[in-house]
């Protein structure tokens, strides 16, 4: 059997960084987790390719080739998505579809052959072993969540890993919390389910083996919902392979605010390798956290406990939301002054949306406030319900916000009160490869002398190189996603 793997594109948004890859002459930030999980999966006879399309070009004779067609993406990869399907289809050549995407929109796409949905790790081998007796199904689904510790070892040997920024693993799937907007819960659980330190070590050697050193992104929806087995089993083995491999991979995950109430847990994961987290800040409007069922982030002051962890060794960058009922016409400016003060350079700020599935979705579809036009991208002024605050009033609001912070002027002196802040964690290597000297001489011209808010970066530049010389490197990274962020505000 031939099998062609394809991962839609991903559109141009805060996400995607694709401006600021440009700098290190990469196609994208991460490769797609799950299809080479899946790719594992399949019988070893069978003869594979992978096509990224945002690395790489699909063509016609690509889809030929194949006997089937393995797809999968996220919503935000819908039009991608539809625009693969279309083209097996008049190539006919059959297509399985899986993924969140496919989970939650099945009966929006026509074309698709088989549907192998929720997690693979229970329904691709109950299509498999129908596709071998001659009768497989249109639909697999499943309401149970696998143990993930038979996941196999994904396929990175697939990948062109040369064109990626970062790679990705996964240890975890699932996250104890349950906020109203968020789809995790209902694909992947509140039980957080977790790999064995051996898998978890298993899968560092091979990309070790494979050559592979710098970012490594831990995929997972709550990488600390089970404190105790990291702080118990995963973080020491981390700490010591990390250790006997000097340090190769740079690690960054997603996390509840929450690990800002853990010294030892915040101190093992910054010795294990862990530099960058990212945080689901959402609102400083109280109401707004309660009425998203977000109990993590209430009762806390939230940037006290960011600049713990920015003190502690990891930059944090920030998700933020406007649209909630409970917000009013202050949340842009109050969003605006939160952001500042608590020096999150990357602060991802989009309207709310209610994915379809969620309690939100559930809640406004009897509310008769629902709209049929969910994008998945919370960031190109798309919204999916009826909002109680005014449209216009909502969209000027956010246009002013993204503008605000986003702005040269801002943007740079939000860094300076981050590198303030922030201390640098003692295994960071201090000598630049040949990738990030070339990466800089490109910052150099590209914002230091095309760019209109130039003086900015040069006041941080010399700020940093004087005054913070060992968190130079960190600024001008920076600068680069600044530079990025900015093309994608303008569209806005």
């Amino acid at each position: 059997m031939k099998i062609l793997l394809v991962y839609p594109e991903t559109p141009s948004t805060f996400w995607s960084f694709k401006d600021a890859l440009k700098f290190v002459s990469k196609k994208s930030a991460e490769p797609p987790l799950g299809l080479i999980t899946v790719a594992a999966m399949l019988p070893a006879d069978w003869e594979l390719k992978l096509i990224d399309t945002n690395v790489s070009k699909l063509k016609d004779t690509d889809i030929l080739w194949a006997d089937y067609v393995f797809l999968s993406g996220m919503s935000v990869q819908i039009k991608s998505f539809k625009d693969i399907v279309l083209r097996c289809s008049k190539l006919g050549v059959k297509v399985v579809a899986g993924g969140p995407l496919a989970t939650t929109q099945y009966n929006e796409f026509l074309g698709v052959s088989h549907f192998i949905l929720n997690e693979a790790e229970i329904t691709l081998p109950h299509f498999l072993n129908d596709l071998q007796n001659g009768n497989p199904k249109y639909i697999y689904s499943s309401n149970e969540y696998p143990d993930i510790t038979t996941t196999p070892i994904p396929r990175w040997d697939l990948l062109d890993m040369n064109k990626y920024a970062s790679m990705s693993i996964q240890y975890s799937r699932g996250c104890p919390y349950d906020c109203d907007f968020c789809s995790i819960t209902m694909l992947n659980g509140r039980i957080p389910r977790t790999k064995t330190k051996e898998q978890f070590i298993a899968e560092l050697d091979t990309l070790y083996r494979l050559g592979w050193k710098g970012g490594l992104s831990v995929v997972d929806d709550n990488f600390i919902g089970n404190k105790r087995k990291l702080k118990n089993d995963i973080l020491p083995a981390l700490i010591d392979w990390s250790k006997q491999h000097k340090y190769p991979f740079h690690l960054i995950t997603e996390v509840s605010i929450n690990l800002a109430d853990d010294d030892e847990l915040v101190n093992m994961m910054v010795e294990a390798g862990f530099y960058s987290v990212f945080v689901g800040i959402e609102s400083p409007n109280n109401q707004s956290l309660e009425e998203c069922g977000k109990s993590q982030n209430l009762k806390r002051d939230l940037v006290s406990a960011i600049n713990k962890l920015q003190n502690k060794g990891m930059i944090v960058s920030g998700g933020f939301i406007v649209g909630f009922d409970n917000d009013t016409e202050n949340i842009f400016d109050e969003q605006i002054n939160f952001i500042h003060h608590s020096g999150i350079p990357s602060a991802m700020v989009g309207i709310l949306n209610a994915p379809i599935g969620t309690k939100l979705f559930k809640r406004l579809k009897a509310e008769n406030r629902l709209l049929e036009n969910f994008s998945g991208n919370n960031m190109d002024c798309s919204i999916n319900f009826i909002p109680k605050m005014k449209y216009d009033v909502l969209m000027r609001g956010y246009s002013k916000l993204i503008h605000t912070i986003y702005s040269p002027k801002e943007y740079y002196n939000r860094i300076k009160e981050f590198l303030l802040i922030y201390q640098r964690p003692a295994w960071m290597p201090n000598k630049l490869t040949a990738t990030e000297i070339k990466a800089f001489l490109r910052l150099l011209w590209r914002i230091g002398i095309l760019e209109p808010g130039r003086k900015y970066f040069w006041k941080l530049f010399a700020f940093s190189l004087f005054k913070h010389p060992r968190k130079f490197p960190v600024a001008m990274t920076l600068s680069v996603y600044g530079f990025h962020f900015r093309r994608i505000a303008a569209t806005l």
